[in-house]
């Protein structure tokens, strides 16, 4: 008996991860479908992996970007401005695909819920203050609060202040963050596990009844979600990179969106796309920035579910929206998204916003962000897949064009 054990152990550990984690999944619905009550109890995998990934990537970003920085000599090209390009190229595109569908496929919700509270901000103004005091936040309590805005800035500032550090200090800092990496790849090593225990765990809780009500608005937002990552971001990289496109899109997908679906946070995947990098020999110096950056801007769903949100509401209300005012008030919401980049369900708080510029009143919004999160078993997870793995894509785009540059 043990060593039928052992040999199925040694044929799964040879596997690859993508795989390992696909009969993680399988193996998490298959328990869910004979045992409910079961699968609950395996919620601890899942909480164990999510919390070690967030837990690890503040200390990884700061240490990466900041030995990336300071190790950067000088003349030597990055590609931070192709790839932030292709972001805001990317979110845009993403929020005309939403507009465009929200009139095609107009849909109207029913708002019958009763003591719904929150706190949404109240305005652009105040996203874009508290984001910028959020970059002068006190570095300890950025690490602990795992604020990426923070971490970033502080990363940046001093590994340009290193530069001119000895050589000796400059390659601590790498060595550092080599071992930091070292922790990483170990915790991604667990990933099949973990994963296996939020599959479990959030079927055999949420269900799939709950979404039957919401079926047409979380089928418009999925199907824009789709589209985005199957059409708009492939047409993106082929204008960039000039070849077929589906083989780097394809494997962004597999190693980013299926971690990603699952963790609903686009800071604790960090880890993973940086891993993924890593395997497809991309320039360090750029991905150790691009990634973390894209956790934090690159808000493609979140454009798609706050615009696609949004019109639904302003139609349910009756409210007449002409295309270009819906297309500029979304993009701004989706923009302004940065503020709750990296948090599970961050987008939805950004959704009174966006009705409030339509001059929908408060308690109605909150109405439509408590909808948000009956959906957001599914709404959220593919909105994460979609950014997480668009940020591993547009980085690999910008490095393969400008490794074609140097060529031709």
């Amino acid at each position: 008996m043990f060593s039928g054990l052992s040999f199925v152990f040694r044929s799964v550990m040879r596997l690859s991860l993508v795989s390992q984690i696909a009969l993680g999944i399988a193996a998490g619905v298959l328990l869910v479908i004979v045992s409910p009550e079961t699968a609950s109890s395996f919620a601890l995998l899942g909480q164990l992996f999510v919390s070690a990934l967030k837990a690890v990537a503040p200390v990884l970003v700061f240490v990466l970007v900041a030995a990336a920085i300071s190790g950067h000599k000088q003349g030597q090209p990055t590609h931070i401005r192709g790839v932030l390009v292709l972001y805001i190229t990317g979110t845009l595109a993403a929020a005309i695909v939403a507009v465009v569908a929200s009139f095609l496929m107009p849909t109207e919700l029913t708002l019958d819920l009763t003591g719904v509270t929150g706190n949404p901000p109240s305005g652009v103004g105040e996203i874009l203050t508290n984001l910028l005091l959020s970059a002068v936040a006190n570095p300890v309590t950025a690490l602990m609060e795992a604020n990426f805005i923070a971490i970033l800035a502080w990363a940046i500032g001093l590994g340009f202040m290193l530069r001119n550090a000895s050589e000796a200090t400059r390659q601590g800092l790498n060595d550092l963050s080599d071992a930091v990496s070292g922790i990483v790849r170990g915790v991604i090593r667990l990933a099949p596990l973990g994963i296996f225990g939020l599959v479990a765990t959030t079927l055999a809780e949420a269900g799939l009844g709950a979404l039957l009500e919401y079926g047409q608005l979380l089928g418009v937002i999925v199907g824009c979600m789709v589209f985005v990552a199957l059409v708009t971001n492939p047409l993106l990289v082929f204008w960039q990179i000039r070849s077929n496109p589906y083989p780097l899109v394809f494997e962004c997908l597999r190693g980013s969106a299926i971690t990603a679906f699952f963790t609903r946070s686009s800071a604790a995947n960090i880890p993973v796309n940086l891993a993924l990098c890593e395997r497809m020999k991309l320039d360090p110096d750029t991905y150790s920035i691009s990634i973390p950056l894209g956790a934090t801007i690159n808000m493609a769903g979140a454009a798609i579910t706050i615009s696609v949100i949004t019109l639904a509401t302003a139609n349910t209300l009756g409210i007449p929206v002409d295309f270009p005012t819906a297309l500029i008030l979304c993009v701004v919401s989706a923009l302004a998204a940065c503020g709750v980049s990296g948090v599970a369900g961050g987008s939805l708080l950004l959704i009174p916003l966006a009705t409030s510029l339509f001059g929908v009143p408060i308690e109605v919004a909150m109405q439509v962000v408590a909808i948000g999160f009956v959906i957001s078993v599914v709404q959220d997870s593919t909105e994460t897949a979609l950014n997480s793995s668009t940020d591993v894509l547009f980085t690999a785009t910008a490095c393969r064009r400008a490794e074609a540059r140097q060529k031709g």
